[in-house]
């Protein structure tokens, strides 16, 4: 898990067969590294980097494109260091024109992800879950797409193409559009915030075969939240969570504070202890590091 000397697997290719393989891949948000090794320690098989939580971490501030793409890029050099598992990884709107797109793919190539997403709202964006959202033209995004695909140097690196057009302008320019998307080269079509399971069976239906399908399980959004079998039917080929990791973290230390605040001292009862702590963080793993390269 996250090999503090590297690691010889090719996280690329092994999510191209995670994605073909079935039932979907279930990709669980992470906002840090440290949220990422408890995916992956939890036997998960992808990761996907949320930037709405990157932006909640980083600058405890909400996803309306408040974050450059270095800083994103950071996050997901650090996230894809610390595990082994393939890092799925939030692009937003490849921070400008197509010109944009071509560095941004190769700077998160350069940072290990194995894939990348990127939306068709006009910078700055928001969150695909709140209101207020607008849209670049179809072309635009076509022309940002084409180029992600010729960016890449690996082919193995898989681009995400979304579409936040269900709040905008309906499903049926969504549908459009994510036909347009899977025509310029995208390997996964993402249809962002349906509102209803008829909708979600809607856009199932309609882009079978085109190219497999994105569902975003988004903690507390505006889509329906399916079982995972629902989804499995429906023949969605990944699903991420993104934000149930940092929910409850929040959770966790708002209940914490609470209780220190209160009482003057912190619980400890749900914490793992210090030990505990230290093991899943690697620290066993750099002790016998430490004694393989200086004796200690």
């Amino acid at each position: 898990m996250g090999d503090i000397l590297g690691s010889d697997r090719a996280p690329r290719a092994r999510l191209r067969e995670l994605l073909a393989a079935g039932p979907p891949l279930v990709a669980p948000g992470a906002y840090d590294a440290l949220s990422a090794r408890l995916v992956e320690q939890a036997g998960f098989d992808a990761v996907y980097m949320t930037g709405f939580g990157t932006t909640a971490s980083l600058i405890g501030r909400p996803d309306v494109g408040l974050l450059t793409g270095a800083e994103m890029v950071d996050n997901a050099r650090r996230i894809a260091a610390a595990v082994d598992v393939p890092v799925i990884a939030d692009a937003d709107t490849g921070y400008g024109n197509a010109l944009n797109v071509v560095r941004t793919v190769q700077l998160y190539e350069q940072a290990g992800v194995a894939g990348i997403q990127l939306e068709d709202q006009v910078m700055p964006k928001k969150c695909g879950h709140m209101s207020g959202k607008a849209l670049i033209g179809c072309d635009e995004m076509v022309g940002k797409v084409r180029a992600a695909v010729a960016a890449r140097r690996d082919p193995d690196l898989v681009v995400i193409a979304r579409t936040d057009a269900v709040a905008v302008s309906g499903v049926d320019d969504a549908l459009d559009r994510a036909r347009a998307y899977a025509d310029a080269g995208a390997d996964l079509l993402f249809v962002e915030a349906p509102t209803s399971e008829a909708d979600v069976e809607r856009v199932a239906g309609e882009l079978a075969g085109v190219a497999p399908l994105v569902f975003n399980w988004a903690e507390g959004g505006r889509t329906p939240p399916l079982s995972l079998d629902r989804v499995a039917e429906l023949g969605f080929a990944l699903v991420i969570y993104p934000i149930g990791t940092l929910l409850a973290a929040t959770a966790g230390m708002r209940s914490l504070l609470a209780t220190l605040r209160r009482d003057g001292v912190p619980s400890l009862a749900a914490l793992p202890s210090f030990e505990e702590f230290t093991d899943l963080i690697g620290l066993p793993e750099v002790q016998d590091l430490e004694q393989r390269f200086t004796g200690a």
